[in-house]
């Protein structure tokens, strides 16, 4: 009886002490993880304050989940904070609630103007005339549609529109056209027989191409804005008599109408 009394004593003993040594082990990893949390904390924050635009960002970590909170003036920066913090050892996961305010603060017509107008001269010799971009703003969110001949052509707009201060956030629905040699001859005869129209030839001297001709799969689309009815009609005229090209949309506008 005096052994099975001793055996059920030292049972509840060890029972008591791994307990207790759980217990005290997650609390050590508990402090432990905190105490990462806060020099990850403190590293992120110096990393921040290394940077000019992002002297007015604040950062906490918990859990290695960085919390980003304050504010900046483009959006661009915003996202530049975020890329900081993803990229840093340790972080798993960010969270991102920093407000994006310009110095000068922009309406949204202010900025659909501002954003359309570095648009329409935006990689003059690379082949903007082929680009057709439309642009829409409301409460400082951007979307930005259209077609792009190429993802360089795209990457550059979505700059643009990133770097504009007063822009609180992009949606991109711009359409990168296929690659085809087809197509990119088609683009450079459609422009020849455009631009070099005698009623057509003051559209060239433009650097910013007023006329767009997006071409896919052998459908030519004109977008711009010409001068009089006249003179969308002809582009209409000389994109139709183009060899190889399938059907034309034209949605020229016309000048003060």
């Amino acid at each position: 009886m005096t052994s099975l009394n001793r055996f059920s004593w030292f049972f509840l003993l060890a029972l008591f002490l791994g307990i207790s040594g759980s217990a005290l082990g997650n609390d050590v990893g508990t402090t432990t993880g905190a105490s990462k949390d806060a020099v990850l904390t403190q590293q992120l924050q110096q990393d921040f304050s290394n940077r000019l635009e992002f002297r007015n960002v604040t950062v906490a970590v918990d859990d290695r989940v960085a919390l980003l909170q304050g504010s900046v003036e483009t959006y661009r920066e915003k996202m530049d904070a975020e890329r900081l913090a993803r990229k840093h050892h340790g972080i798993e996961g960010v969270r991102d609630f920093i407000a994006v305010q310009p110095v000068v603060p922009a309406s949204d017509q202010e900025l659909r103007e501002t954003i359309a107008n570095r648009l329409r001269y935006d990689r003059i010799g690379y082949g903007i005339t082929f680009n057709n971009f439309e642009v829409c703003v409301r409460d400082g969110v951007v979307t930005i549609a259209g077609d792009a001949r190429s993802y360089p052509d795209k990457a550059s707009a979505l700059s643009i529109v990133e770097d504009t201060p007063g822009v609180r956030d992009v949606k991109d629905e711009i359409n990168v056209l296929p690659l085809s040699e087809f197509d990119d001859d088609l683009r450079v005869r459609t422009a020849m027989a455009i631009y070099r129209d005698p009623a057509l030839q003051k559209y060239s001297l433009d650097p910013q191409a007023p006329i767009r001709i997006v071409v896919e799969n052998g459908n030519v689309k004109l977008y711009g804005v010409v001068d009089s009815a006249m003179d969308k009609q002809i582009a209409e005229i000389r994109a139709r008599e183009v060899a190889g090209v399938f059907s034309v949309e034209n949605h020229l506008l016309i000048a003060n109408q």
